[in-house]
């Protein structure tokens, strides 16, 4: 779907959503002394998330700063909100019918009686819990990512790489709501882990070099003792992956488009090898994501061979490729409940470590956030990965 058709269908999608909320908690008001005061509110609030949500995709690229970033702001908060809204509504209603579903074979007045008591209450609580989690999400998403260790055992893995260390950074889209500040505290933190090696596993930013090239300019500060790699994502492409391409490697960055680089710790060869996102040929066909393309040339003493792709779902083209290690993002752990249960409808990984035949996929929950500035379930995190020495079973 294009964006212009996108655009087009959100208005008509979004009126439906917002009609079927407002229905349904006006009717869970009716009878109540205050139920105009409350329904009217209510009215109020999904007008104005509404309207907000709209303006906010409409003026999120703009130009004009900071008028477009203030828009992007309330646009994306009007849009968490509705979301705890609907999700809620839908919620209650299927407790709803449970409940009338029950007193169809119990007909007594206190069933009923209970079930009514129950609809008015959890009318006037969805939109106070929404608003709860809405402030709750936006604590826990402007907060600086927390550092999470993660030991990964290989097998055969020589003992000169046991402990081998590489900080992940994942997701941090750069736009609208993460600007410079934010970044400098993730380089900060990053840099005190003094790592073997920095990766940034693609969504870096949401929009063009022109408007974010200066909020972006603090990963050029990245520092290991084997340097910093990035690989793209799909919101690059969405946002000109040429131009951020050429701006990332002006910054100091190492950019791994379907190749790699090799590693001497030790006198022991390592193998790190980085792939365009696995949609990346829907823009460019000559960016075209290929694991196998990666690993040639690659020497075959290497000890251990890792590939850093945006998306989880490069894991079968990587295990085929012959990779030991996969370190991913894309997915933000789902970033705010519920929407964790829909990542694996595209997704075959959501968060944290996991096998595939000989491969292991590490999938980071992200360390910034995209769209609503909410997290709730799904903690931001800096990932730093420890290599263990596992025996060959």
């Amino acid at each position: 779907m294009s964006r212009f058709t996108f655009l087009l269908r959100l208005p008509v999608v979004l009126f439906v959503a917002h009609a079927y909320v407002a229905l349904r908690l006006g009717v869970g008001l009716a009878g109540v002394d205050t139920s105009d005061v409350a329904s009217w509110l209510i009215l109020v609030l999904l007008v104005a998330t509404y309207v907000l949500i709209l303006a906010g995709f409409l003026m999120r690229r703009a130009e004009t700063r900071p008028g477009g970033d203030l828009m992007a702001w309330a646009g994306f908060l009007a849009m968490g909100l509705f979301s705890w809204l609907f999700v809620l509504t839908v919620i209650r209603d299927v407790l709803l019918a449970a409940g009338y579903l029950v007193t169809s074979y119990s007909d007594t007045v206190v069933t009923t009686d209970r079930l009514h008591s129950f609809s008015t209450a959890s009318a006037m609580a969805v939109p106070l819990l929404s608003l709860l989690a809405v402030v709750v999400g936006l604590v826990n998403a402007r907060r600086l990512a927390r550092v999470v260790t993660v030991d990964i055992a290989l097998p055969g893995l020589p003992s000169a790489l046991d402990g081998f260390t590489i900080v992940q950074i994942s997701d941090v889209h750069v736009g609208p709501t993460i600007k410079r500040r934010y970044v400098e505290a993730i380089v900060e933190a990053v840099n005190s882990q003094t790592p073997d090696v920095v990766v940034v596993t693609g969504d870096v930013v949401d929009g063009s070099v022109a408007l974010l090239g200066e909020h972006a300019s603090p990963l050029g500060r990245l520092q290991a003792r084997y340097g910093a790699y990035l690989v793209t994502g799909n919101h690059e492409y969405y946002s000109g992956a040429h131009q951020w391409i050429t701006e990332f490697r002006r910054l100091g960055l190492t950019v791994l488009m379907n190749e790699h680089r090799v590693l001497r710790h030790q006198d022991i060869e390592l193998v790190l090898a980085g792939v365009t996102d696995f949609n990346a040929g829907q823009f460019d066909r000559s960016h075209a994501s290929n694991p196998a393309a990666a690993m040639a040339g690659a020497p075959a003493q290497a000890a251990v061979r890792i590939l850093l792709a945006h998306q989880p779902r490069t894991a079968a083209a990587a295990e085929a490729a012959g990779f030991d290690l996969q370190l991913s993002g894309h997915t933000h752990g789902g970033q705010f409940w519920p929407w964790n249960f829909f990542v694996p409808l595209q997704q075959p990984y959501v968060a944290g470590l996991h096998r595939r035949g000989r491969l292991q996929v590490y999938v980071s929950r992200g360390t910034g956030y995209w769209g609503p500035p909410m997290r709730i379930g799904a903690r931001s995190e800096i990932t730093r990965i420890r290599l263990r020495s596992e025996p060959v079973a």
